[in-house]
């Protein structure tokens, strides 16, 4: 058996940047925010006094002795911050997220074996700043896919070996409906992602045709997408349909994100269906509006399978404070596994909590 951590977005720019012991130049060009450093002040104010500088770990909190104490054996992540002191704004974004160079340490400490690219900020900064992103995660031995110096490179999953033998492939792409622009799809002659333009069975063909390519037997293959809204539960036909497809194609796991919160949870086939993961580390803690989906509500998604079948999942709940995150309190955990539930329902999904206030998930 594999167990594979599934995070959400991992935002480590911004006002994290500015907390960690290198930050970058804090200039936004946002409408409201001009400075990196409001961010900080906005989480200050709703909970209290963040260190100056952080380590690398803290924005990880209580999160790294969890892992270690779980001990997935495949770590995933969405990487959804450049790492860059270079580049230009698009101006064509409203949020920019980069990270500075001399802050990577913040990425390794939570070790992942496989950052996903694909997503609507990696290219926030430009060509320069995806190819400052590549370089940064290739001298910090971390391994990235869904995006690169090219399109070969963009579409070509990442492996991670497992102890056993075995191998977890992960295949990624992003889509507009995450607010991924089409023009940032990687060319044969130009940097980009790994872009899919619908929800069309011949995208979900293309993608799981990717890690076909790659996945042998007793492998686990993922199909990693960033797509649908940042807010809101309700999952489309079409999202479903091509969802479906994707496992009938012979992927494992379907990991969704983008959404600000975790989304529905599906065992489809007895492959794992995660629609949308939430956030795992933002600077958003301190800033107004959508505070019925309780966005500093976390979960960690720890998945055990077995020749790709789905054995059990586990999540664990977590709670942004201080730019931090900390294990959720009782009540905030019951309200993630009831809201989990309940959104869950439509597709035959229960959750519960176990003995060690873990929520898992079963069929209804």
């Amino acid at each position: 058996m594999v167990t594979v951590l599934l995070c959400g977005d991992v935002m480590l720019g911004r006002g994290v940047d500015q907390i960690l012991p290198h930050p970058g130049d804090p200039a936004l060009v946002e409408r409201f925010v001009t400075d990196a450093r409001v961010y900080v002040k906005l989480a200050e104010q709703a909970n209290g006094p963040i260190p100056r500088p952080a380590d690398f770990a803290w924005p990880w909190g209580e999160a790294l002795r969890l892992l270690d104490e779980l001990a997935p054996d495949v770590r995933v992540l969405n990487l959804e911050t450049g790492i860059t002191a270079d580049g230009e704004f698009d101006r064509g974004k409203a949020v920019h997220y980069r990270m500075s160079p001399g802050n990577v340490g913040c990425l390794s400490a939570v070790r992942p074996d496989v950052c996903v690219l694909a997503n609507n900020h990696v290219l926030d900064f430009g060509s320069a700043g995806l190819t400052d992103t590549l370089c940064a995660l290739s001298a910090a031995g971390l391994r990235g896919t869904g995006a690169g110096h090219d399109a070969a490179e963009a579409v070509r999953p990442a492996v991670a070996e497992v102890q056993s033998g075995r191998r977890v492939v992960v295949a990624a792409a992003g889509m507009e409906s995450a607010g991924v622009p089409a023009d940032w799809a990687a060319r044969p002659d130009r940097p980009g992602i790994a872009f899919l333009p619908d929800l069309s069975d011949r995208s979900a063909d293309e993608l799981a045709d990717r890690v076909q390519a790659v996945k042998g037997r007793g492998d686990i293959g993922i199909a990693s997408l960033h797509w649908g809204p940042n807010w809101g539960y309700d999952v489309g036909a079409s999202e479903v349909r091509f969802a479906h497809r994707l496992v009938e194609r012979g992927v494992d796991i379907v990991y969704g994100h983008s959404s600000h919160h975790p989304r529905p949870i599906e065992v489809y086939r007895g492959r794992l269906v995660l629609y949308g993961c939430g956030d795992t580390v933002d600077d958003y803690e301190g800033i107004r509006g959508y505070e019925e989906y309780r966005d500093d509500l976390r979960l960690l998604y720890f998945a055990t399978l077995d020749a790709g079948e789905l054995i059990s999942l586990r999540m664990a709940p977590m709670r942004a404070r201080n730019l931090r995150l900390e294990h959720a309190p009782g009540a905030d955990a019951e309200w993630l596994r009831a809201t989990v539930d309940h959104i869950s329902r439509r597709f035959s999904t229960r959750v519960e909590r176990d003995a060690d206030g873990l929520l898992t998930a079963h069929p209804r």
